[in-house]
């Protein structure tokens, strides 16, 4: 799509809904929210980037590959799983830590990291898909 409009508010709606994404997915344990719903608001906003401008440029602004998003996203979901068993619990049981941070205190635990890795999971997914479908588009035109 060739609108000058549509370019410059997918660059500013891309930070808006990356940010409104995070704040999905560390408000979802005891809220609506977590990872899924995060990693859909952050494939929509690179899917409106793909659309303003088209799929080579958003591979381009992609730090690496959709594939390589998928393995982090398994990786972390099956780490925080296999944590627990380290410490002689049966699998996927939540492992807390408190972490001091410029002053916070804060509460971290396994079932965040299952939701970081489900976050780039679908997001990861939700790519390939939409990349697919897009070079196909552009392939008839």
């Amino acid at each position: 799509m060739n609108s000058l409009i549509l370019r410059t508010a997918s660059r500013f709606l891309l930070i808006l809904l990356f940010q409104f994404s995070v704040f999905l997915l560390l408000r979802g344990h005891n809220d609506p929210g977590g990872g899924f719903v995060g990693g859909l608001v952050l494939a929509a906003a690179l899917t409106l980037y793909a659309i303003a401008y088209d799929v080579r440029s958003m591979r381009r602004f992609l730090p690496c590959r959709a594939q390589t998003i998928i393995a982090w996203g398994l990786l972390a979901a099956a780490g925080s799983g296999v944590w627990s068993m380290f410490k002689g619990q049966p699998f996927m049981t939540g492992q807390w830590a408190h972490v001091y941070f410029f002053g916070l205190d804060l509460h971290l635990g396994t079932p965040l990291l299952f939701d970081i890795g489900v976050y780039l999971t679908v997001v990861g997914v939700v790519l390939i898909v939409i990349m697919s479908l897009a070079e196909e588009v552009e392939e008839e035109d």
